[in-house]
């Protein structure tokens, strides 16, 4: 909902209180301006109605503008079911201050989201196809005698989603991944697969790197031919956002935490640093090493701002996650079929949400037509307040209200034409001639003019 303009400011009129000369100014200049009045109860000198407001057109005009939302308070006053529309004013003033403030903490949660812990559980199985035990009925016996046959082979499948607490079938398997939600491939940077060399001499290192720029993933899937069973290493480095990093033994010890942010590990050392008191007292950007504190910053005195700096050599990027898998061959398939529960981050669930939300609130058509149609209705309703007035104030008194707009109209018109400050009686004496202005006004007057060809040089 939009805010009400000029919110929580009345409308006020002002008024010019007109001595005992019984024609009170009324302010109706060259563009049909006309008078607010309001009759008076008094007797023959005070004037017959309130003198209307004399402002400048301009300045009217950006009274209105604050206030152009707010029904006057004569129509108020004339019209009592007008407080209703008062009272829904108030009401979109407090629904957009809540507005303001819901809109600001959801600008602070789009800007730096809060992680959101999650299970991202991961299988590893193998398929086998064309697969036979049989050395007298094997591959090569059947090419040998002309047979053509599929060549014998197994594929390898790494996949993984995050799990969601309601998202269960009956039978204990979670169901299709959610698209909201980030895929497989995106939690990892490098993807390392080693074949056993001796069954595979040629190209037994299958490696996938997300820097390559290619789409994510629900999974990986690597088919080779074979027919023997080996051992597979693979080998997952985890893409932390933001990065993370392995704490040495003594940091780890001092601060309870393994693997963590930069920032998270400087704060929890600001906090262990606060709680054991080593601020020096003289200095408090001086921190005094107790011995656990000193085996990892070097020294018994250091500042507060070199501690970054010194924690590099504590601080190290994460061992990969080292997996194990057994090719076979035969058996039931899948073969293998293991899981593996990773905790990850990831962002919130109404992220999307809120980013589409900031869009929406930023796109107010609907609200935005009613305003103005709001705003063209209370102009009219003024327009119509200044009507009433004039026609109010001609019909108490007419010649004191004809006096009135005569005596403005003249003054607005001296102020038009730029002679407020003229004075007609003296003008017609010599001696406002012969003051020492007149001079220079008149050199100014005539190299003002513009020459007649006549007189241009080489003319005589």
């Amino acid at each position: 909902m939009a805010a009400a303009a000029g919110s929580g400011v009345g409308y006020n009129t002002h008024h010019h209180q007109v001595g005992n000369t019984g024609t009170p100014p009324m302010s109706a200049g060259p563009s049909g301006k006309r008078g607010r009045g309001r009759p008076l109860t008094g007797g023959a000198n005070t004037s017959a109605f309130k003198a209307a407001d004399v402002a400048p057109a301009a300045a009217r005009r950006k009274k209105q503008k604050v206030a152009e939302k707010h029904i006057p308070d004569k129509v108020a006053s004339l019209l009592p079911e007008s407080a209703i529309y008062t009272q829904l004013l108030e009401f979109e003033t407090r629904v957009d201050a809540a507005l303001a403030r819901k809109k600001l903490d959801i600008q602070e949660a789009v800007r730096s989201p809060p992680p959101v812990q999650r299970i991202l559980r991961m299988y590893v199985f193998n398929t086998f196809a064309n697969q036979n035990q049989d050395p007298n009925n094997s591959y090569h016996h059947h090419q040998q005698f002309g047979n053509p046959r599929e060549p014998p082979s197994w594929t390898l499948r790494i996949m993984g989603r995050i799990l969601e607490s309601d998202a269960r079938e009956p039978d204990g398997n979670t169901t299709k991944p959610n698209p909201a939600l980030p895929k497989f491939s995106s939690f990892f940077k490098r993807i390392t697969i080693q074949l056993d060399p001796s069954v595979y001499p040629d190209n037994h290192t299958i490696v996938w790197d997300a820097g390559r720029g290619s789409n994510h993933v629900e999974g990986f899937e690597i088919k080779r031919q074979g027919d023997k069973e080996f051992l597979a290493n693979i080998k997952l480095e985890m893409d932390y956002t933001p990065e993370r990093f392995k704490l040495s033994a003594p940091l780890a010890a001092i601060l309870g935490v393994e693997v963590d942010t930069r920032s998270r590990i400087i704060a929890a050392l600001w906090q262990y640093i606060k709680g054991k008191k080593l601020q020096n007292a003289t200095d408090p950007t001086l921190i005094n090493c107790d011995p656990a504190l000193q085996r990892i910053l070097g020294d018994k005195s250091v500042r507060f701002a070199s501690v970054s700096s010194r924690l590099n050599q504590h601080l190290s990027p994460p061992q990969p996650i080292h997996l194990e898998h057994r090719m076979k061959v035969s058996g039931p398939m899948p073969a293998s079929n293991a899981c593996y529960d990773v905790s990850v981050n990831v962002p919130p669930p109404l992220l999307k949400e809120m980013s589409a939300f900031l869009t929406n609130l930023e796109k107010h058509r609907d609200i935005d037509l009613y305003d103005d149609l709001i705003t063209s209705s209370i102009r009219k309703i003024n327009e119509h307040l200044r009507r009433r007035a004039f026609f109010l104030g001609f019909s108490h008194s007419p010649v004191d209200f004809i006096n009135g707009l005569i005596a403005s109209q003249s003054r607005d018109l001296k102020m038009v034409v730029g002679q407020v400050g003229r004075n007609a009686e003296k003008e017609r004496r010599s001696d406002f001639y012969n003051q020492p202005w007149v001079e220079d006004a008149v050199i100014r007057y005539l190299n003002r003019r513009p020459a007649k060809a006549s007189e241009g040089p080489g003319n005589t």
